[in-house]
């Protein structure tokens, strides 16, 4: 058994919408860096969840249409949102046919 986590109605409203969101990219795949999926997180790596700062919820995994290749700078991605209170193997949250929109000042 595991902790399910509980979402605000709020983020409940969201689940299957287009959603924009600005964070920092974290290789997924053996720490390559670059490919169609990776976690998003919304402090630098040095300061992330997987490095005992914040927790589950300030990562969400993100799963691109088009694949790109790594940076530490802030990016911003855009893709639907889904919620995941049923596979403790994923995130909580998921973005799904995400598209890249660029590097942004954070």
């Amino acid at each position: 058994e595991y902790d399910k986590p509980i979402f605000s109605q709020a983020v409940k409203l969201l689940e299957g919408k287009v959603v924009s969101l600005p964070g920092y990219m974290v290789p997924f795949e053996n720490g390559s860096v670059s490919g169609k999926k990776f976690i998003l997180t919304s402090l630098p790596l040095n300061a992330c969840f997987f490095c005992g700062v914040g927790g589950p919820e300030s990562v969400i995994e993100v799963i691109l249409k088009e694949e790109i290749t790594y940076t530490e700078k802030p990016v911003e991605i855009k893709g639907i949102l889904r919620l995941n209170d049923e596979d403790p193997d994923r995130m909580i949250y998921r973005i799904e046919q995400a598209e890249y929109l660029g590097e942004v000042e954070f």
